[in-house]
């Protein structure tokens, strides 16, 4: 496994030393030592001090920072995928592209596709591949919601739901609508949006993923076993459901369920899945 020295990383992110040391002071990284006691930083290491820095920038509190690390690091490979790996900061956010997925750092949740370039803090929203090419004024309503989530939820809600009556099925918006519902502690409402989102959209994996985790935090645990389970039947591959159906079956007392799911998930993470 590779490791790069202090300068590599001040080449490579361009972070002071002053910098540095604060986020390794803060917790952020725990690099190994090497030879003559210098620090070595993984690839993972790279990445969260990449984005621990961004998010500083942006005033998002510590706490947040913290929990954003700590779930973005569970998730990162220990070398960069051949799929390519994207990560930024939007607003007080971190949203990662691996591959296909796309998902929110801090909870995990999946969410819009996006390209970006988070050296240069750019992020431009793509459209998916989808059944079918969703309405213009569709695509123009969802667009404004993105734009709109950091500075007014209600508002970034109002363009959403304006979204969904000119195209029910734009998957986008439906995980969107209910995830900024589940953030705002509008659990109920966010609840009936995904069940809304599976009536128009059919069993998409990552609305019953989402909703899964919703379930969780309602304390609905059999109900989140349900939705993960069943977003695993439509797509097996899907290794945060694993590793969430693993956690979730060993508070119920069910520890079976909780190894097999657990080595599922390894063994997706091992194929770079995960």
């Amino acid at each position: 496994m590779q490791r790069y020295g202090v300068r590599d990383v001040e080449k490579l992110l361009g972070l002071s030393r002053s910098t540095l040391r604060w986020l390794i002071d803060a917790g952020f990284v725990s690099p190994e030592r090497g030879p003559r006691n210098a620090l070595r930083f993984s690839f993972q290491d790279l990445i969260v001090l990449r984005t621990a820095e961004a998010l500083a920038k942006s005033n998002v509190p510590r706490r947040r920072i913290t929990r954003s690390v700590r779930e973005l690091r569970r998730h990162l490979p220990e070398s960069m995928p051949l799929s390519g790996l994207a990560i930024a900061a939007v607003g007080n956010r971190v949203v990662v592209r691996e591959g296909q997925s796309r998902w929110q750092a801090e909870d995990g949740q999946y969410l819009l596709s996006f390209e970006g370039d988070p050296a240069k803090d750019s992020l431009e929203v793509i459209e998916p591949g989808a059944k079918r090419k969703p309405d213009a004024g569709a695509r123009e309503w969802f667009e404004q919601g993105l734009a709109l989530e950091d500075a007014d939820t209600g508002a970034a809600l109002d363009a959403y739901a304006h979204a969904l009556e000119a195209d029910p099925e734009l998957l986008d918006a439906h995980l969107n609508r209910g995830r900024l519902l589940h953030e705002a502690g509008r659990l109920a409402d966010a609840e009936r949006a995904y069940t809304d989102a599976l009536g128009a959209c059919g069993a998409e994996p990552l609305l019953l993923f989402n909703l899964g985790v919703l379930l969780e935090d309602m304390g609905q645990k059999d109900a989140a076993v349900e939705a993960y389970c069943a977003a695993l039947e439509v797509d097996p591959t899907l290794a945060d459901a694993h590793y969430n159906l693993a956690l979730l079956y060993e508070r119920l007392k069910k520890p079976k369920g909780a190894i097999r799911h657990m080595a599922q998930y390894r063994r997706l993470a091992r194929a770079g899945k995960a």
